[in-house]
């Protein structure tokens, strides 16, 4: 059989696993992404909704990468695992030791987030104009997320899913046509979740958008939980 026949089946399944996941979740993503534009223009046009923001503005610039960790890290890792141990039907699907992987991998994408949010913040500039939003949007959705972000999250979901047989994940990384095999589906449903969410949330200030992104991210990883679990 030939290489493109033994990828097309893997591509096809992949495709269709995140349009799966995107179908299954249009609903609770629309919600999340209105109450996240909900937040946005309380923010311009609530003065309570301003001051209460202003606030956490001013603990994450005087807390820095601290706030980045500790937020996401329960945004990303705890709040989720906590859901899943909540229902019967996924009560057994992490163990101590992959929560705790969970929550210290969520932690880390704090800082690596947090990071790129300062760096567009570097080249674009503070401004909140529809041209500079759209610029970082656009290098958010089609340069970080498919060439770092996806690849990286979806290699430290398969090592924890797999309950850490590095040999295996290693395994299934040479085997070939990885990214068409594992990274595709997750990235077709994270653009549906986050291509209009992150246009929201760059229409904050620098040290608003990790807050309103961790909103979003608590859904995003049960998706990527939900994916990743299909294989195993």
């Amino acid at each position: 059989m030939s290489a493109a026949a033994q990828v097309s089946p893997s591509l096809r399944a992949s495709w269709q696993a995140g349009l799966h996941g995107a179908r299954a979740n249009v609903l609770p993503g629309l919600a999340l992404q209105a109450g996240a534009l909900a937040l946005v223009l309380a923010y311009y046009w609530h003065p309570p909704t301003r001051d209460l923001l202003g606030h956490i503005e001013a603990w994450r610039i005087e807390v820095g990468f601290a706030s980045s960790v500790l937020t996401t890290a329960i945004f990303g890792g705890l709040l989720p695992v906590i859901l899943l141990w909540s229902q019967p039907a996924t009560r057994d699907r992490y163990d101590a030791r992959q929560a705790a992987a969970l929550i210290l991998f969520w932690g880390y994408k704090g800082i690596e987030v947090d990071v790129w949010y300062r760096l567009m913040a570097v080249i674009f500039g503070e401004g909140l104009d529809w041209q500079t939003i759209t610029l970082k949007s656009l290098c958010d959705q089609f340069i970080y997320c498919p060439f770092f972000a996806i690849p990286v999250t979806v290699v430290a979901y398969e090592t924890i899913e797999s309950r850490f047989n590095l040999a295996a994940v290693a395994a299934d990384l040479r085997a070939g046509s990885w990214y068409w095999r594992r990274g595709l589906g997750v990235l077709v449903s994270s653009t549906v979740i986050w291509t209009p969410a992150v246009f929201i949330i760059y229409a904050l200030p620098t040290a608003l958008q990790l807050p309103l992104q961790n909103l979003v991210l608590c859904f995003y990883t049960l998706l990527v939980a939900h994916l990743t679990a299909r294989r195993h």
